[in-house]
C-alpha cells in the first residue's frame, strides 16, 4: 500500500509541480522494477486521500489517480484502496480547477456562485493562467448571481463590474509577479539539485533503488532547503498592492 498522506503541497508558490509528478512516478517505478528483481508478487495499491495534511494532495481521489498512472505508465501495476470519507473531503481551491469565474463562501458546504471579489484568489487564477500561455479558446465566465439581498437593479451592475474589475486586477498582479522573476527563480533554485550529478540520475531512472540505498548510506543527512513560504506570500503580497 502506498499511502499518499504526503504526497502533495501547501502552495504553488513553492512548487513546481511538473517535477514533483515526475519524482514520485520514479519512486513508483523503481519501486516495479525492484519488485521484479526481488520476486515479489504481492499487489500494489494506491490509496487517494486529500488534504491529509497537505492543502492539495496528488492522490486526491480516484480520478486523479488513474490519470496519473495512466499518463506515467502504470497503470498495469497499481489498484486503487478506496476509502469513502475521503470522497467526500475532497476538493480544491478555484486556480486549480477551470475558470467559472465565480467563488464560493467558506462556511457554507455547497455551491453559493458568488462573483469574484478576492484579489488573492483572481490573482492566483491569472498567474496560473499567464504561465500557460493564455486563453487560446475561450476565458472567463461568470457563471454567477447576485445575492438575494441585492435586488435592485443597480446591484446587476456593481456585480458585473466588481467581477471584471477583480480579475483586471488579478491580471495586472499576475503579471507583475512574472515580470520580476523573484518567485520563479526561487523555484528553479529550489529544484537545482535534480539539474545534476544523482538528482539529474534520479529524475531519468538512471539509477535503481539498490544504488540510491547505497549513495544515502555515504553521505550525511541531507539539509532541505527552506520551503521559504512565508517570505513568497509576502512577494505575492507586495505585487497585489504594488
Amino acid at each position: 500500500m502506498f499511502w499518499g498522506g504526503r504526497e502533495g503541497y501547501a502552495t504553488l508558490l513553492n512548487t513546481n509541480m511538473k517535477r514533483e509528478l515526475d519524482h514520485l512516478a520514479t519512486l513508483l517505478h523503481l519501486s516495479v522494477d525492484h519488485a521484479k528483481k526481488i520476486g515479489f508478487k504481492g499487489q500494489f495499491y494506491i490509496e487517494p486521500k486529500p488534504r491529509e495534511p497537505s492543502t492539495h494532495q496528488y492522490d486526491s481521489d480516484a480520478a486523479a489517480c488513474l490519470n496519473f498512472l495512466r499518463e506515467y505508465g502504470l497503470k498495469d501495476h497499481f489498484k486503487l484502496n478506496l476509502e469513502t470519507n475521503h470522497a467526500t473531503l475532497a476538493g480544491h481551491s478555484m486556480e486549480h480547477g477551470s475558470v467559472d469565474a465565480n467563488r464560493g463562501d467558506t462556511l457554507l458546504g455547497w455551491d453559493t456562485d458568488q462573483f469574484p471579489s478576492d484579489l488573492y484568489l483572481t490573482t492566483n487564477i491569472m498567474l496560473r493562467i499567464l504561465k500557460m500561455g493564455g486563453f487560446t479558446t475561450g476565458g472567463l465566465n461568470f457563471d454567477a448571481k447576485r445575492r438575494r439581498e441585492s435586488h435592485e437593479t443597480s446591484d446587476l451592475f456593481h456585480s458585473h463590474i466588481g467581477g471584471m474589475d477583480a480579475f483586471a486586477y488579478g491580471l495586472k498582479a499576475a503579471h507583475r509577479i512574472l515580470q520580476s522573476g523573484k518567485i520563479d527563480r526561487f523555484v528553479a533554485e529550489r529544484y537545482a539539485s535534480f539539474d545534476s550529478g544523482i538528482g539529474a540520475k534520479v529524475e531519468s531512472r538512471a539509477v535503481s533503488l539498490d544504488e540510491l540505498d547505497a549513495y544515502a548510506v555515504g553521505i550525511k543527512p541531507p539539509v532541505l532547503p527552506s520551503g521559504r513560504q512565508e517570505m513568497l506570500e509576502n512577494l505575492f503580497n507586495a505585487q497585489i498592492f504594488g
